[in-house]
């Protein structure tokens, strides 16, 4: 019998905990939730005060009776689910399963999975914060009645498959929102002038730009007011009237926080927010590193809270003053905003001695990018801000003015070691410019410049940015919509359901999205509406600060709901999807064939369906022609998602077929490349024969 069993969520948890607990204790992993509301139906008696109807989940049965007999045979069970309203709720459905009286002293998390968290968080145990889990089941039973109630509206009048939720048709909303901002744009002209004028005494030439007339602002937005203004400056004297030097701080970035680790890692990293939050996931719940063992290698990767330790802080102190010198460190606070549950620290590596570069043999190269992200970022966080020099100059050409500006780096601080990115380069006009040194000249007040070249740019507006994941979270956050943990999930289940569609990093709706959209936006303008889901999430806080009745909560929503489903069930008619027509004629029918989805993405279908089942592969073409005949080249995937590159007349009228990408201009010899379809051919023979004659050699040892 064993002194105490741990349960937590997962095998890679529970393999680092063990490591650090002595004596007879045993932990298991519970592999997630192991009750939730029945997948074939609503699950909740929307008569009964919404009282959900929760079952075990399919085949998880024979884990529940391991996990009986285990908590049976110890003296003391405690649930060390994840430090979060999910996992807390894991931990009240598992005190259920395992008949634990819900006041029982059971529950133990771990905001670090180290040795010294782990030890002092079994000494200390807690009840389970049923405040914290009615928070979670108020989310998860009215996501349930949102998805559930109208769905299947969608099914009926739109098409099969297709489904809605409170955050992720927001999410859909505000891209197609975005989509028509960008449709409805019309770009308006505008002209930069710039003068490139020469200091005498130096002998060096520097860049001034127009600012305006008379010491006021002056845009110009046409030829003509250009032409008037370069007419006035003609033969100008450039006169210096002011001369402004000051120094310019640039503090460093907060420790990350689920939402800014997701941005940064998608535009540092590359990294799709699920990827981020797969990765992270495995750095919190241990990493076996030498000279250590397992060891989680940074705090609880869902949080909105900016706070450290003061323990992570002196640690932080002693590695930057050692690494970098006194000057460098400054103990820096910060506030974490007003409707963050602020349970958990931020982000930061859990050991500061645990040097990234130092620990890269242990991790894969994704865990090796996100924790040397995740280490710099906590560590930039407490050192001194970078200081400028920087200088403004005022310059008088007759009535006009113009403005140079220069600034130097006088000391890095905490860009010694990161910096963190913009959201994208041309986000906004406004967006921040990368900080560069520019150096002017010393120039004194009333001394002249003499202009070298004028120069005028013509520019026109451009409309808003496509979101990108990272910014799409942003925006999410900033709203109030959703939580850390929902981000990810939202996000790849609304690019699962076609409503959106990636390219190149941008997100843009497809038509079945704007659809969708169109008529929740016209029909359920509640479920859609940003300021009324976000008010929802501040509602869910106040469940979880024991403020509110989660049933409350669901009641007020319900019941102006019930009232527009029932009407647009009555008055909505059948909406018909318009599919994108290509320029591809059906070799069947003649018909134009359009662009379906399905599985595997997008396809060719004949619009005549179901007279005419016509349908084919769409396939990505590169921009360089085949090297035989000149025709496009298809990049197409093996059966192992390898790409090989193929005449798009092949096997018709060309043979090209290659693993290697075409180049421009190059030669194709099919006697000194490799047929993709061979290599497949003898890869499969061999494993054959490896496969025959090793189960002849176990014969012949059976037999001896």
């Amino acid at each position: 019998m064993a002194d105490k069993l741990i349960i937590v969520e997962s095998p890679a948890k529970a393999n680092t905990i063990k490591k650090f607990l002595g004596g007879n204790t045993k932990v298991v992993a519970s592999m997630g939730h192991i009750r939730d509301l029945p997948k074939s139906k609503l699950g909740v008696d929307v008569e009964n005060n919404f009282e959900p109807e929760y079952i075990n989940i399919r085949g998880k049965g024979d884990l529940i009776k391991s996990l009986k007999k285990e908590a049976a045979n110890a003296k003391q069970v405690y649930l060390a689910t994840d430090p979060d309203r999910e996992g807390e709720a894991i931990a009240w459905h598992l005190a259920y399963i395992l008949g634990i009286p819900e006041d029982s002293v059971c529950r133990v998390t771990f905001n670090e999975i180290t040795k010294e968290t782990v030890q002092e968080s079994i000494k200390h145990p807690r009840k389970i914060n049923m405040n914290v889990t009615d928070a979670q089941q108020a989310r998860r039973v009215l996501d349930r009645i949102v998805g559930y109630k109208i769905s299947p509206l969608l099914w009926k009048k739109v098409k099969r498959g297709l489904s809605a939720g409170r955050v992720q048709s927001v999410a859909v909303k505000l891209i197609a929102d975005r989509e028509d901002e960008i449709e409805k744009f019309i770009p308006e002209e505008y002209w930069n002038i710039y003068a490139i004028l020469l200091d005498e005494k130096s002998k060096t030439t520097f860049e001034a730009h127009f600012y305006g007339k008379d010491d006021k602002k002056l845009e110009i937005h046409s030829k003509e007011e250009l032409d008037v203004i370069l007419k006035g400056v003609k033969k100008a004297k450039y006169i210096v009237k002011d001369i402004k030097k000051s120094e310019k701080k640039r503090t460093p970035a907060p420790p990350f926080t689920t939402s800014t680790m997701q941005q940064e890692a998608s535009r540092k990293l590359g990294f799709t927010l699920k990827k981020t939050m797969s990765v992270a996931q495995g750095l919190y719940e241990g990493v076996k590193v030498q000279e250590k063992g397992f060891v989680g290698l940074i705090t609880y990767m869902r949080t909105d809270s900016t706070r450290i330790s003061e323990e992570a802080r002196a640690a932080a102190k002693k590695h930057i003053i050692g690494e970098y010198g006194e000057k460098y460190y400054e103990n820096r606070y910060y506030k974490t905003k007003k409707d963050a549950q602020d349970a958990h620290e931020g982000i930061r590596p859990t050991y500061v001695e645990l040097e990234p570069d130092k620990i890269k043999d242990s991790l894969t190269p994704d865990q090796y990018k996100l924790y040397k992200l995740i280490y710099n970022r906590f560590i930039a966080s407490q050192m001194s801000a970078a200081v400028y020099d920087t200088v403004a100059v005022d310059i008088k050409a007759n009535e006009y003015n113009f403005k140079a500006n220069g600034q130097t780096l006088k000391f890095a601080g905490f860009m010694t070691l990161y910096v963190e990115s913009d959201d994208q380069k041309q986000e906004t006009k406004k967006s921040k410019k990368v900080e560069v040194d520019t150096t002017l000249p010393e120039l004194t007040i009333n001394q002249e410049v003499k202009e070298q070249k004028i120069d005028a740019k013509q520019s026109f507006t451009e409309p808003p940015p496509r979101y990108t994941e990272a910014s799409l979270v942003k925006a999410l956050e900033e709203k109030g919509i959703g939580r850390p943990s929902t981000y990810s999930p939202t996000i790849t289940t609304i690019l699962e359901r076609r409503y959106i569609e990636k390219e190149q990093k941008q997100l843009r709706p497809t038509e079945l999205g704007k659809i969708v959209n169109k008529l929740l936006v016209e029909n359920f303008g509640d479920v859609v509406n940003v300021q009324f889901t976000a008010k929802i999430e501040e509602e869910f806080d106040d469940v979880a600060e024991g403020k509110q009745q989660w049933k409350n909560v669901i009641n007020e929503f319900y019941g102006p709901f019930k009232v527009t489903l029932d009407k647009v069930e009555k008055e909505l008619e059948h909406v018909k999807l318009e599919y994108e027509v290509s320029d591809v004629p059906c070799e069947k029918c003649g018909r134009m064939m359009v662009i379906k989805y399905g599985k595997y993405g997008k396809f060719l279908a004949c619009p005549g369906y179901p007279e005419c089942r016509n349908a084919k592969p769409i396939y990505e073409t590169i921009d360089v022609p085949c090297p035989v005949c000149g025709s496009k080249v298809q990049v197409r995937k093996t059966r192992r998602r390898r790409n090989y590159y193929i005449c798009e007349n092949n096997p018709k009228s060309c043979n090209y077929i290659s693993w290697d990408k075409p180049k421009v201009g190059e030669k194709w010899d099919p006697t000194q490349n490799t047929n993709v379809g061979e290599t497949k051919k003898t890869t499969r023979k061999r494993k054959t024969t490896k496969k025959k004659s090793t189960t002849k050699a176990k014969t012949t040892k059976k037999k001896k």
